[in-house]
C-alpha cells in the first residue's frame, strides 16, 4: 500500500467499536480520525483511538518465530507446534491441551481456534480473557432471555429519559458513549442520570444523583428496587403475565428488601435511594448501563439478573430508549461469544447439548468433537499449575498480568511442558514464559470482523503490510491444523472464507430457536465482504439489513417463549475484611491506558496524563496510615504485595483503595495489581472477583528519589522501586526511581554500563549533598545519552516535559548550564492529551476568568477533540472557584 489513501477500519480498544478512518501513505499510517459514517461513534474518537497511529512501528514488535529463544523459520515453527500438540494428545488425551484466547482477536481468528480445538483436537479447554470481562453478563442474559443477547443499541442512550450507570466509569472506559450521553443530556432537559459507584469517578460529572454504595452492594440496590416497584404498584402486570415467568418467586425473595433494610448495608442515604427508585418507577424509557463493576464479582451473574428483573417487572425493554444494557470491555468480546470462544459454549451460541454437538459435528465434519464443556479461565490455569494441562496456546493476551493470583499463573506457565504464545509484541510478562513464540499481525495489519457491544459487526481492514514475518492468527492456526492432518477442514485462503463458514453455521439447522443468525451473510463474495457495512445481528432473510432492538414482540428463545425472573441471594464482600486486612481494594482502568499497555504504552502522550502506577486512598485513611501524597507505599493482601506511589482521592470512601490494572513488569518493578487478587469466582459464570480484595497498606521510607532519561532501556532492579514510560518519537525512556540511600556515582556508572548503543563518552556533575541533590548529564558526539537527577524531596525533581526536551533540543555542548540551573517547574500532569494542555496551563486560565469547559476549550482547545478530559476540566473549575 504505497499510494496515499484513506481506509475505513475499526478501533481495537474498547467494546464501543468505533469506526476509524486512517490516512495511509507509503505503507505508513500517517493519521487517524473518527469515521463520521459509522453508527457507533459518528466521527468521534477517544484519546486512545486518536493516538492509534502513534502506537505502530517495529519497535518492540515480535517479527520472527522463535523456538526456545532462538529465531527460526515458519515451516519449522508450524511443524514443531503441530508435533507438540499431536504428541500431547496421543500421550495424555485431548484434555491435556488448552487454548487461551483474547477479545483482541478478530472473529475469523476466534472461529478457527475454536474449530481446531473443540472440533478436531477434541478439547473443550478453550477459554478467553473475555471470561474476566463480561462472562457474568452473558450468564445473566442467558438465564433471563434464554440467549446471550444485548437487547439495546447506542441510539437508545440518546432516546432514554433515565440513564442508570452502575459499575461503569464510562467517561474513562467508554468515552465516546459518555460523550453521546452528555450530548443527549444537553439536548433533553428531561433526561436524568444516576451513577451507582463506590467511587466518585469522572462519570459523576454528568450525574444528577450519585449513589456512593458500599463495595459489592449493587445487588441489594436492585433487589430493593424490585421490592419498591411491586410494593407501590409500579409493575406492568400485563407484560409480566404475557411475557415472563417466575415473578412471584422473585418478589417473595425480595420481600425484606425495604428502603431501610437496603440503605444500611448499601451505605447510602435512604432519601437518595428513594429518589432513584421513584425516578425508575415513573420513567417509561429507562436504560441500565452496566459494566465491570457489576460483572467482576463473586456474585456478578446475580447482580446482572437483579438488574434485568427490574426491567422485566416494568416492561422496560424491547422498545426505544429502554433496557438492561451490558457494555463490553473489549473490541471483539462479542465476536468471541458468537463463535463459541468460551469454555462452556460449543459454537455459534450453541451450548453442549447432545443435539448441538451433533449439529456442529455434522457441519464441521468432525469425528473427534469435544463432548463436554472445558475449564474456565481460573480453573484452566489451575490445571496448568497442577500438570493436568501439558500444552497451552495463548493468543493475543497477557494472563501473567491480567489473571487473578497472577504470580501463581506465572509460575504455572513457567513449569508447563509446552507454552505457545502468539503475539505481536516481543516482550511481555507472558511471552517471557513461552517455549514457542509466533509473531502475529497487529491492528493496522489484520483483516477481518469484530462485533461491538450493540451486536454490530464491523470490518477491521489492513492498512499496511505485516511487519517482518508476522502472520495472521487464522493463517497460523490453519497451517498448524493442516500439519496435524486436518487439511480439508482448514483450507482457507482468506478471512472471507472463514466468515462465510461462520455465517453458514449460524443458520445451519436453526429453526428459530437460536437468536444468533447471520445466515444472510454466508454468500458474500470477496468484494462484498471487503465492502461490508456495519450491521447488527440477527441478519436473516426476514431482517436482511440487521436488527436494531431485540424482544420488541415480547418473545424470547426459552422453552416457554417467555423471559425468566431469576431469584437471587445477595451477599456483601465486606464480611471478608479482617484486622489483618481491613481495607477494601478495588481495581480498574484509567483514562488513557488499555489493558496491559502493550499498545498504549508505546505512545508517549498516553502516559502524559498518568505516567506511573499508583494507589489511590481517601485523605483520612492516608493520615491514619501516616501516608502523604507521592509517598511510596506497600499494598499487601493474602496473595502478595506491590509497591506504588500514593495518590489521595476524596472521591473514595474511607478504608478503600484503588489501583489501576495496567502496569506490569515491563513498565514497573512492582505494580501488577492482579498479583494481589484472590481467585474467587462467580459460581455461575466463572468470572473472577476483581473489585473487592481485603488489603492493608504501609509507608516505605525513601531517603532519595531519582528521575532518569536514557536513550536506551536500563536495568533498575537494584533500586527499591522504578517505573518507566517512553519519550516522544522513540527518543528514549523516562525512569522514576526510589533509592535506599544518597545516589552514588558508582551506582550511576553501573547503570551507564548497561547502555547497549551510543555509550556516553563524558559527563557533567553537580551536587548539593545537603538535600541529596545530584545531577548528571552523560553525552557523546554532542548528544545527551542519559541524564540523572536526584533529590530527597520528590516534588523538586524536574518535570517530564523539560526532561524530554533534553533529547530534542540542540544543546551545543553547554551541558553544565543544563544541570547547574534550575529545571523548568513541573507543569503538572497533562489533562488534555489531544492538545497537550497541562494542569497548570488550565488552572492559570481559570484564575484569569475562564469559568466553563467551553471557555477553556475556546482558549486552549482542551476538551474539544475527544472530550475525555471534560470531567477533569469541570473538576478543576469547581476546585479553583471554591478556593477563590
Amino acid at each position: 500500500m504505497t499510494a496515499a489513501c484513506q481506509i475505513k477500519t475499526t478501533c481495537p480498544y474498547c467494546g464501543v467499536g468505533c469506526g476509524v478512518e486512517a490516512s495511509v501513505d507509503n505503507n505508513n499510517i500517517i493519521a487517524v480520525s473518527g469515521d463520521a459514517s459509522h453508527p457507533a461513534n459518528l466521527g468521534k474518537l477517544c484519546v486512545k483511538g486518536s493516538a492509534l497511529h502513534e502506537t505502530n512501528g517495529d519497535a518492540g514488535r515480535l517479527l520472527y518465530p522463535r523456538l526456545a529463544g532462538q529465531q527460526t523459520d515458519w515451516p519449522t515453527a508450524i511443524q514443531t507446534v503441530a508435533d507438540r500438540l499431536t504428541q500431547v494428545r496421543d500421550q495424555h488425551g485431548p484434555g491435556a491441551i488448552a487454548f487461551y484466547l483474547s477479545g483482541q482477536l478478530l472473529t475469523e481468528d476466534y472461529y478457527v481456534a475454536n474449530k481446531l480445538a473443540k472440533g478436531f483436537i477434541g478439547t473443550g479447554h478453550v477459554d478467553t480473557n473475555s471470561r474476566l470481562c463480561m462472562s457474568s453478563a452473558v450468564a445473566g442474559y442467558k438465564r433471563a432471555f434464554g440467549t446471550d443477547a444485548v437487547p439495546c443499541n447506542y441510539e437508545d442512550l440518546e432516546q432514554s429519559d433515565l440513564l442508570i450507570l452502575t459499575g461503569s466509569n464510562a467517561a474513562w472506559t467508554h468515552p465516546v458513549l459518555y460523550r453521546r450521553m452528555a450530548e443527549a443530556k444537553a439536548a433533553n432537559p428531561n433526561l436524568k442520570i444516576v451513577v451507582i459507584d463506590p467511587r466518585r469517578t469522572a462519570t459523576c460529572d454528568l450525574a444528577d444523583l450519585h449513589l456512593a454504595i458500599a463495595p459489592g452492594s449493587d445487588q441489594f440496590i436492585f433487589t430493593g428496587l424490585l421490592h419498591y416497584l411491586a410494593s407501590n404498584g409500579f409493575t406492568d402486570s400485563q407484560y409480566i403475565d404475557k411475557h415472563t415467568q417466575g415473578f412471584g418467586e422473585a418478589i417473595a425473595n425480595a420481600s425484606t428488601a425495604t428502603l431501610d433494610n437496603v440503605a444500611g448495608p448499601a451505605g447510602v442515604d435512604s432519601n437518595q435511594l428513594k429518589t432513584f427508585y421513584q425516578w425508575f418507577a415513573e420513567t417509561d424509557k429507562a436504560i441500565t448501563f452496566y459494566s465491570q463493576g457489576i460483572n467482576q464479582s463473586a456474585t456478578g451473574t446475580n447482580k446482572c439478573n437483579a438488574i434485568i428483573n427490574c426491567h422485566l417487572a416494568t416492561g422496560k425493554l424491547g422498545k426505544v430508549g429502554a433496557g438492561p444494557f451490558s457494555i463490553t470491555g473489549q473490541p471483539n468480546a462479542m465476536g468471541g461469544r458468537e463463535v463459541g470462544g468460551l469454555a462452556n459454549m460449543l459454537a455459534a451460541h450453541m451450548d453442549y447439548s447432545p443435539e448441538n454437538i451433533a449439529t456442529v459435528a455434522e457441519f464441521w465434519g468432525a469425528d473427534s468433537i469435544s463432548q463436554e464443556p472445558g475449564l474456565k479461565a481460573v480453573d484452566l490455569f489451575d490445571a496448568v499449575a497442577d500438570g493436568r494441562i501439558k500444552a497451552i496456546w495463548i493468543m493475543g493476551t497477557n494472563p501473567v498480568v491480567s489473571m487473578p493470583n497472577a504470580d501463581k499463573v506465572k509460575a504455572a506457565l513457567e513449569s508447563c511442558d509446552t507454552v505457545i504464545v502468539s503475539d505481536c509484541i516481543a516482550q511481555t510478562d507472558t511471552t517471557a514464559t513461552a517455549d514457542i513464540l509466533l509473531p502475529a499481525t497487529g491492528w493496522g495489519e489484520k483483516q477481518g470482523t469484530v462485533t461491538n457491544s450493540e451486536r454490530r459487526i464491523s470490518r477491521q481492514r489492513a492498512l499496511i503490510e505485516p511487519l517482518g514475518e508476522a502472520r495472521h492468527d487464522w493463517w497460523i492456526m490453519a497451517q498448524v491444523a493442516q500439519a496435524m492432518g486436518y487439511q480439508e477442514g482448514f483450507a482457507y485462503n482468506s478471512p472471507r472464507d472463514i466468515f462465510v463458514e461462520h455465517a453458514a453455521l449460524s443458520e445451519f439447522k436453526n429453526t428459530g430457536n437460536r437468536l444468533f443468525n447471520i445466515g444472510s451473510l454466508s454468500t458474500l463474495s470477496e468484494l462484498e465482504y471487503d465492502q461490508l457495512e456495519p450491521v447488527q445481528w440477527p441478519v436473516t432473510a426476514a431482517s436482511p439489513s440487521g436488527t436494531k432492538r431485540l424482544f420488541m414482540d415480547g418473545q424470547f428463545p426459552t422453552p416457554s417463549g417467555k423471559a425468566q425472573f431469576v431469584s437471587t441471594e445477595a451477599e456483601l464482600p465486606g464480611q471478608r475484611l479482617s484486622d489483618k486486612f481491613p481495607l477494601a481494594l478495588n481495581s480498574g482502568r484509567i483514562r488513557d491506558q488499555w489493558h496491559t499497555m502493550t499498545r498504549t504504552g508505546r505512545a508517549s502522550r498516553l502516559l502524559d496524563h498518568i505516567e506511573q502506577p499508583f494507589v489511590a486512598i481517601h485523605p483520612d485513611t492516608a493520615r491514619a496510615y501516616q501516608l502523604t501524597e507521592h509517598d511510596l507505599a506497600k499494598v499487601t493482601t493474602a496473595q502478595g504485595n506491590v509497591e506504588l506511589s500514593v495518590v489521595t482521592d476524596a472521591g473514595l470512601k474511607p478504608n478503600q483503595l484503588f489501583i489501576p490494572i495496567h502496569w506490569n513488569n515491563q513498565f514497573a518493578k512492582s505494580a501488577r495489581v492482579d498479583s494481589l487478587v484472590a481467585p474467587i469466582i462467580d459460581g455461575v459464570s466463572g468470572q473472577p472477583e476483581f473489585k473487592f480484595t481485603p488489603a492493608t497498606i504501609a509507608r516505605i521510607n525513601v531517603p532519595c528519589w531519582a528521575v532518569l532519561v536514557s536513550r536506551t532501556k536500563l536495568s533498575c532492579e537494584s533500586f527499591i522501586n522504578w517505573s518507566l514510560s517512553p519519550l516522544e518519537n522513540n527518543q528514549g525512556y523516562l525512569y522514576q526511581v526510589a533509592v535506599t540511600e544518597h545516589f552514588n556515582w558508582q551506582d550511576f556508572i553501573a547503570l551507564k554500563r548497561l547502555i547497549d548503543q551510543g555509550p556516553a563518552q563524558a559527563y557533567e556533575h553537580y551536587a548539593d549533598e545537603s538535600v541529596s541533590d545530584q545531577r548528571f548529564i552523560c553525552y557523546s558526539d554532542q548528544q545527551i545519552e542519559m541524564a540523572v537527577f536526584t533529590h530527597a524531596d520528590k516534588s523538586q525533581l524536574p518535570g517530564r516535559a523539560w526532561l524530554q526536551r533534553l533529547f530534542v533540543e540542540q544543546v551545543d555542548g553547554n551541558y553544565w548550564s543544563l544541570i547547574a540551573s534550575s529545571a523548568e517547574p513541573d507543569q503538572g500532569k497533562l489533562i488534555c492529551s489531544c492538545f497537550k494542555v497541562s494542569e497548570k496551563t488550565i488552572t492559570d486560565a481559570i484564575e484569569e476568568g475562564a469559568c466553563s469547559a467551553q471557555e477553556l476549550g475556546q482558549q486552549l482547545q482542551c476538551g474539544t477533540n475527544c472530550g475525555s478530559c471534560v470531567p477533569e476540566l469541570n473538576n478543576l473549575i469547581t476546585k479553583n472557584l471554591s478556593l477563590a
